[in-house]
C-alpha cells in the first residue's frame, strides 16, 4: 500500500475501529474530511529507531513518533513534562514520575519498565553516530514502581533534563524492540503520531495517535514526508500546491523567490548552527591575547552577514546563541562596535608592530557557497584597518581538518551545531578542546564549566553560564560570527507554522493545522 494511501486508510480506521464515537456522523451525514498534510524535503531519514544514527532527517521522524520524559516547547528554553514530571532528589538522583494510563498505539501500557529498557538499550548498543555517549553520567535506571523511573548518576549532571528532551531519549515499547539490535522498518512510540507507511529514502507516512498524552497533541490527522531529488523539486512542490510544507533543500535564492512571489509563507527561526573563526594556539601569533583581541575588535559581523549571505544569517555575539538559558552577548559587551582606534591601542600597548601577518584558513567543500565570500570580507575588513596583512589558504575538507589541528593557520573558519538543546553544548567544545582542538586552555573557564554542569539551581546555573561566556570573550580563543536560520515554506492557509521548526534543524508537525 503506498504511504499516502496508508495515512488515509489508517486515519479512517482510528476513527472507525475503536470505541463508539458520539461525535461520529449519523447515517446520511457527510463524513468529515481528514486534515492530511504533505511535507517535501531533500532530507532522507536513515533511522526510525531512536537508538540509531542521529541525523536531522531522522530526528524529524523520531520527534513526532516518540515521546520523551521531558520536552522543550517553542519560546521556552527550559524542559517541561511530556511523559513525566521529573526532579532532582539529590545531585546524583533524578526521579521521573510517569503520567498515568500512558499507552503505545499497539495497546501496550507504557511503564517505567519501558523507560529503563529504552535507556539500557541505548547505552548498550552505542550505535556509531548515535548519542549514547551523552548519557555517560547515568550509572543505572531503577524502577521502584510502574510509574517511577529513577536515574542514578555517577556524578552530578545538571544537563540531564536537557538530554532527556533529545530524540535519543525517546521511550520505546520493550515488547516490540530487540534489546541487542536496531529496528529497521517499524516504529512503536507514544508520540503525537504513529507510523502508517514507510518506503526507505522516499516516503514516510505518519497518522495521528489519539492516545498521546502530552503537550504536543496533533492538530492534524497525518503527515506524509516525501524525499525529493533536489532544491528545484522542493520549490516546485510548494509553489504548485503538491506540498503544504517545504523544509531543507531550498537555498537563499529560491527562498528569496518564494518571499517575493507571495504565494506561500516563509517562516524563519534561529538555528542551533553557528559559524566561528578559531585561533590555533600552536601559532605564536595566535597565542598572543592582544592579537586575538585586536582582531575581535574590528570584525563587522553585520557586513559579513549581508555581503556573504545576503542577510540569510544573523550576526552572533557569543558562542551561545539567543534562545538558550544563560545566554549573554559577551562579545558585544567586551568589544562594543568595530573600532580601528581601539584595536590599534590594544596592539600598541602590547608592543606589537602593525601590520600583523595572519594566515586565515577556509574550506570550500564543507561550509557552503558563502564560505569564500565570508573569508574575503574578513580579509577586507582586517586589511582596511592597516593593522593586519592577511593571507588566505584553502583546502578540501579532509585535508583542512588535519591542517587546522596541525597549526597550518593562525585563524581558521569553523562551525558548530550542538547535539542537545542546552548552552553547555556550546561551551564545552571550546573549553575542553574537544572537538575543536585549537589548544585553548583556561583554568577559570574549566572551573566555571564544571560548576555549571553540577549546579541544580537554574538561576545560579544561568549566571555561571553567563560568566563562562564572559571569560571566552575576554580570552578570544574563537570569534563567533553568525547564527544560521531554520527556514520553512508553507501554504498560506497553514496555521502555527512558527511552532514547527526546532533550532536543532528538525520539525515538530503536531501543531500544524488549516
Amino acid at each position: 500500500m503506498p504511504a499516502a494511501v496508508a495515512v488515509g486508510a489508517l486515519g479512517l480506521c482510528l476513527a472507525a475501529c475503536g470505541e463508539p464515537d458520539d461525535n461520529a456522523p449519523h447515517p446520511g451525514e457527510q463524513t468529515p474530511k481528514l486534515m492530511l498534510l504533505r511535507l517535501a524535503t531533500t532530507d532522507a531519514a536513515t533511522s526510525l529507531d531512536p537508538a540509531g544514527p542521529y541525523d536531522q532527517a531522522s530526528r524529524t521522524v523520531q520527534a513526532n513518533l516518540y515521546q520523551t520524559l521531558l520536552t522543550i516547547l517553542p519560546d521556552k528554553p527550559t524542559p517541561v513534562p511530556d511523559a513525566a514530571d521529573c526532579q532532582f532528589d539529590s545531585p546524583t538522583t533524578y526521579t521521573c514520575s510517569l503520567k498515568e494510563k500512558l499507552t503505545f498505539p499497539n495497546g501496550h501500557d507504557l511503564t517505567s519498565s519501558d523507560v529503563k529498557f529504552s535507556f539500557d538499550r541505548l547505552i548498550r548498543l552505542k550505535t556509531p553516530g548515535g548519542l549514547a555517549p551523552l548519557f555517560s553520567s547515568v550509572k543505572s535506571v531503577s524502577t521502584p514502581d510502574p510509574l517511577t523511573a529513577v536515574f542514578n548518576l555517577t556524578t552530578p549532571d545538571a544537563r540531564l533534563p536537557y538530554l532527556l528532551t533529545t530524540t535519543a531519549a525517546s521511550i520505546v515499547d520493550e515488547q516490540t524492540y530487540p534489546a541487542d539490535g536496531l529496528l529497521a522498518d517499524k516504529a512503536m512510540g507514544s508520540g503525537p503520531y504513529q507510523l502508517a507507511g514507510y518506503k526507505a529514502g522516499t516516503e514516510i507516512a505518519l497518522t495521528k495517535f489519539a492516545g498521546y498524552r502530552g503537550p504536543r497533541a496533533a492538530q492534524n490527522d497525518g503527515v506524509t514526508i516525501s524525499t525529493v531529488a533536489d532544491s528545484n523539486a522542493v520549490y516546485q512542490a510548494i509553489t504548485t500546491g503538491k506540498a503544504d510544507l517545504a523544509f531543507h533543500g531550498l537555498g537563499p535564492n529560491l527562498l528569496d523567490n518564494l518571499r517575493k512571489g507571495g504565494q506561500v509563507q516563509v517562516v524563519d527561526t534561529g538555528s542551533a548552527e553557528i559559524r566561528l573563526f578559531a585561533f590555533q594556539m600552536k601559532s605564536l601569533l595566535s597565542r598572543n591575547p592582544a592579537i586575538r583581541r585586536a582582531v575581535a575588535q574590528v570584525i563587522d559581523r553585520s557586513a559579513i552577514a549581508k555581503k556573504a549571505y545576503g542577510d540569510h544569517v544573523s550576526p552572533l555575539f557569543s558562542v551561545v546563541p539567543p534562545g538558550f538559558g544563560g545566554q549573554v552577548d559577551a562579545f558585544r559587551t567586551a568589544f562594543k562596535q568595530p573600532n580601528k582606534a581601539v584595536a590599534a591601542t590594544i596592539l600598541k600597548d602590547a608592543n606589537i608592530a602593525a601590520p600583523v601577518p595572519l594566515t586565515v584558513g577556509w574550506t570550500p567543500s564543507q561550509y557552503g557557497v558563502g564560505a569564500k565570500a565570508e573569508v574575503l570580507e574578513l580579509k577586507r575588513q582586517l586589511e582596511a584597518t592597516g593593522l593586519f596583512r592577511v593571507t588566505l589558504r584553502s583546502s578540501e575538507w579532509p585535508q583542512y581538518q588535519q591542517a587546522t589541528k596541525n597549526g597550518a593557520y593562525d585563524l581558521y573558519q569553523t562551525a558548530w551545531t550542538p547535539q542537545y538543546p542546552d548552552a553547555d553544548d556550546y561551551l564545552a567544545p571550546f573549553v575542553t578542546d574537544t572537538p575543536l582542538q585549537n589548544g585553548y586552555r583556561s583554568a577559570a573557564a574549566t572551573k566555571l564549566l564544571q560548576q555549571e554542569r553540577t549546579e541544580q539551581n537554574g538561576l545560579k546555573r544561568d549566571d555561571l553560564i553567563g560568566q563562562l561566556q564572559g571569560v571566552i570573550a575576554q580570552d578570544v580563543p574563537v570569534i563567533p560570527i553568525w547564527q544560521a536560520r531554520v527556514t520553512v515554506a508553507a501554504a498560506k492557509d497553514l496555521e502555527n507554522v512558527k511552532t514547527a521548526p526546532d533550532p536543532l534543524s528538525f520539525l515538530y508537525l503536531a501543531g500544524l493545522r488549516r
